[in-house]
């Protein structure tokens, strides 16, 4: 019996962009990138490239892994002195091959391609609005309205072109475009997703990159120059690079959920190291809710920096009392339909040896739904821990994202309907614990009026249409 295999639940990656421009055979180069940044999404893959400054860009993309889509063929046919990259996981639009980045197209000012990282809270009304002036999509993504708008823009040059567009847009978008002459790099005004620009020897010169995440730098051996920051446009081309304000900011709005799940540990994000980060939310949450216990065992790999946070502050023993199998595929053949929590198993694995009469902090990093929290509960108490005390290194999840991370309506969310204490009853837990907002704010050196929890307090800072 085939079966699906079981699903962490967790709130999905939303995507992540990669670009290059200067050095020959950007493509292998923008391959790595974008192998680097898997961890952002996983439907689908692609790469523009540009063979030579003024000359004409080439589309290679499919569903599925990156490692899977491009082929030593596939990279040689795409060559190129430049590419832009994206790894999907749609946010809005199906998982199907037109909705797949980057979007390419041929404008009034010539050909580009575009690829995009967030998600538009108007783009309902920019589509139902370009459609009755006669549009035609080839998708149901948000990043098509893009293309349209710039289109419609009757301005001379990509790059006024794409402002036009910037102007009519609400919502999280850091974005990455490619013409015949260069690169462009966008971030929105309040800065929701993240976007870094770095540099790289090639060729005897140096050449910059782009990407979501400084993790894609260190593959390449990349120097980090800088991140783009909110309202930024960055322009590279043959002449160099270009830094100017499409929009003047009146204060950033960053996902903090970055930090606490969605980047890579060893990335950099929003100026920090994201798993400093997580361990300085672990060790609040050991000042904000202590208890009495043996040993600290992360939730892997989501828990493991909050955890080694929580223990250090606590004094307490970290061991990693459950182990993940990480290769484990989107399928599984069941051999025996009776075996109990056999998805999860396939997944996770705890260590009796570890487990055994001990009285068990549990660390991980979010609930959504509740129902993985409730196995890893249960397989814990199997391997013989007398307590099992879980701690959640962010505020309970109480609200969806509309600005890039696909989450689940507001009633699929446990922390909406049920408190604390209903929710350790329901997953079994002796206790349940969250870290505060304001501790998770103190963690990461901000506030709110530098970073969105709006998935935490509902305090959304865009108009959100419906």
């Amino acid at each position: 019996m085939v079966i699906k295999m079981f699903e962490l639940d967790k709130l999905k990656e939303e995507c992540g962009v990669f670009g290059v421009w200067g050095p020959k055979d950007s493509s292998r180069l923008g391959y790595l990138g974008l192998y680097a940044l898997q961890h952002r999404g996983q439907e689908a893959a692609g790469m523009v490239s540009l063979d030579k400054p003024g000359g004409k860009l080439k589309l290679r993309k499919g569903l599925g892994l990156v490692a899977d889509v491009f082929t030593e063929k596939k990279l040689d046919e795409l060559g190129g002195m430049a590419v832009i990259g994206h790894v999907r996981y749609s946010t809005t639009g199906d998982a199907n091959l037109s909705n797949a980045q980057p979007l390419m197209a041929r404008i009034p000012t010539g050909d580009m391609s575009l690829c995009h990282n967030g998600n538009l809270t108007n783009a309902k009304s920019l589509r139902s609005e370009l459609l009755k002036s006669g549009a035609i999509f080839q998708g149901t993504s948000d990043t098509e309205v893009f293309l349209h708008l710039m289109a419609r823009s009757a301005k001379p040059d990509l790059k006024s072109a794409l402002i036009t567009a910037l102007k009519q847009v609400q919502g999280a978008f850091s974005l990455l475009i490619v013409g015949s002459d260069g690169i462009i790099a966008v971030r929105d005004p309040l800065g929701f997703r993240p976007l870094w620009c770095g540099s790289i020897k090639a060729d005897g010169k140096t050449h910059y990159v782009f990407a979501s995440e400084t993790c894609a730098f260190d593959l390449i051996e990349a120097k980090i120059e800088f991140e783009v920051e909110p309202g930024e446009l960055v322009e590279i081309s043959e002449s160099g690079i270009k830094r100017e304000r499409w929009s003047e900011s009146s204060g950033s709005k960053q996902c903090v959920f970055e930090l606490i799940y969605f980047s890579r540990p060893d990335s950099r994000v929003f100026g920090q190291s994201v798993y400093e980060a997580r361990k300085r939310m672990g060790a609040m949450l050991a000042k904000e809710a202590p208890v009495e216990a043996d040993v600290v065992v992360p939730v892997p790999d989501s828990g493991v920096a909050a955890a080694i946070g929580y223990s250090i502050e606590s004094g307490l023993q970290f061991e990693m009392g459950i182990i993940r199998n990480h290769y484990v595929g989107r399928t599984f053949i069941q051999p025996y339909q009776t075996l109990r929590s056999f998805g999860v198993r396939v997944k996770l694995n705890p260590q009796e040896s570890v487990l055994k009469g001990k009285r068990v902090i549990l660390l991980d990093d979010s609930i959504v739904r509740g129902t993985t929290s409730q196995k890893v509960v249960q397989l814990v108490k199997s391997a013989g821990a007398k307590e099992v005390h879980l701690r959640i290194s962010s505020p309970p999840t109480t609200g969806p994202c509309y600005y890039g991370v696909d989450t689940p309506s507001r009633q699929e969310l446990i922390a909406s309907k049920k408190s604390s204490d209903e929710i350790a009853k329901y997953i079994g837990a002796d206790s349940l614990a969250y870290l505060s907002i304001e501790g998770m704010l103190s963690a990461v050196g901000g506030s709110k009026q530098t970073y969105c929890a709006a998935c935490f307090d509902g305090d959304y800072p865009t108009p959100i249409e419906g």
